[in-house]
């Protein structure tokens, strides 16, 4: 890789040194010369790492990201020209609340022929195995992306592993009308590339924001808790969906949790939890003391009122525990079978495991705290 001039170096030391002091606009003056020199910085252990730039904004890190500005997505809701792909314009069928939150088949147009030629360019990469899923997932991609619903939005945090994050955005795509907000944390594994990418091809459905600074479990600075609230105060939505990308759509999953926030329901999730003799065990269908993260429709404002995510959870395990407990309102799981399935939890089965049992503990201890306080 090239490297960095020395005027781009002494701009990252004293970004890094500012980062260290806690002084977020130095740091963001200094993260935007340095980019506007066409490198970009991450911390990187006690210091900083610089990397070429990329063609989209990085913030320095996730409380620096401000409203929608630098958002890879065009605020018009217009595909970009010549992107060769002419799409049809459809209303909600029967409004924007998120009892009116349905899908309706659409009829497959010409346009469909090109879309499928594009998605099959585009996992030119995959396996063969996988060609034939993605062709179908660009079809229902296509009958989908001609609007996006106002009062449902999915939020993403990605942390890594670009395939899995493709795969779940296609399949919220192909299946639902839902907006997508993304946070990339580092451009993990490329990720955030892939993310950018995405966000382009689909500028009508899909926000995203990129930060330097990698996931908190992969040894950086982002946060779970930190990340999950910044999406939930960037979200417009009324309804906020917390998902995972390890969380893949076999069907609209989404509007079955939606029509459940009603009669003093705050959040509704595909698997539900109960605490039992000190223990957390699956719980459900109906009221469940709390929610798992893998997929929650959540009433944003409720959310928001409550303190929205916790900002000390570092990793995500037991995290959406605690976010679920501090709602207030009831708490439903899943009354049917719903069309999704989990793939491999990466953030899980990859972490370190002494990291991993460090940072649920003290997830735990809160948790622990806040069922002591319910009468």
């Amino acid at each position: 890789m090239t490297e960095a001039p020395k005027h781009v170096h002494g701009l990252a030391e004293q970004w890094a040194a500012a980062r260290a002091d806690h002084d977020d606009a130095t740091a963001d003056v200094l993260s935007g010369q340095i980019e506007e020199a066409g490198w970009t910085v991450r911390g990187s252990g006690d210091g900083y790492e610089l990397t070429p730039g990329r063609p989209y904004k990085v913030w320095p890190v996730v409380s620096s990201i401000t409203a929608h500005d630098g958002a890879d997505r065009d605020d018009t809701g217009e595909a970009p020209d010549g992107d060769g792909v002419e799409l049809k314009t459809q209303t909600p069928t029967r409004g924007t609340r998120p009892e009116d939150y349905v899908t309706d088949p659409v009829e497959q147009d010409v346009g469909t022929e090109n879309m499928i030629a594009s998605q099959v360019l585009w996992d030119s990469t995959l396996a063969a195995s996988r060609l034939d899923e993605a062709i179908t997932a660009a079809a229902r991609a296509q009958q989908h992306d001609e609007v996006a619903s106002d009062a449902v939005t999915v939020a993403l945090v990605v942390d890594g592993h670009p395939s899995d994050l493709r795969k779940c955005v296609d399949s919220v795509l192909s299946y639902t009308k839902a907006r997508i907000i993304a946070l990339d944390l580092g451009d993990m594994d490329g990720a955030g590339s892939v993310l950018h990418e995405l966000a382009e091809r689909h500028p009508g459905r899909i926000t995203a924001w990129h930060v330097a600074e990698a996931p908190h479990w992969r040894g950086g600075g982002a946060g779970w808790g930190a990340a999950r609230d910044k999406l939930l105060e960037l979200d417009t939505g009324e309804v906020h969906v917390v998902m995972e990308t390890s969380t893949v759509l076999d069907g609209d999953a989404v509007t079955p949790l939606v029509e459940l926030l009603r009669d003093g329901v705050v959040a509704a999730g595909w698997k539900g939890a109960d605490h039992v003799d000190g223990e957390w065990c699956a719980a459900g269908p109906g009221e469940v003391r709390a929610l798992r993260g893998n997929l929650i429709a959540v009433r944003r404002e409720a959310a928001l009122k409550a303190g929205g995510f916790p900002e000390e959870a570092h990793y995500y395990r037991h995290g959406d525990l605690e976010f679920s407990l501090r709602l207030p309102g009831k708490l439903v799981a899943a009354e049917e079978h719903l069309p999704v399935h989990r793939e491999r939890h990466r953030a899980y089965d990859e972490a370190d495991p002494a990291y991993r049992d460090r940072e649920t503990s003290r997830t735990d201890e809160r948790v622990r705290r806040l069922l002591g306080s319910e009468v």
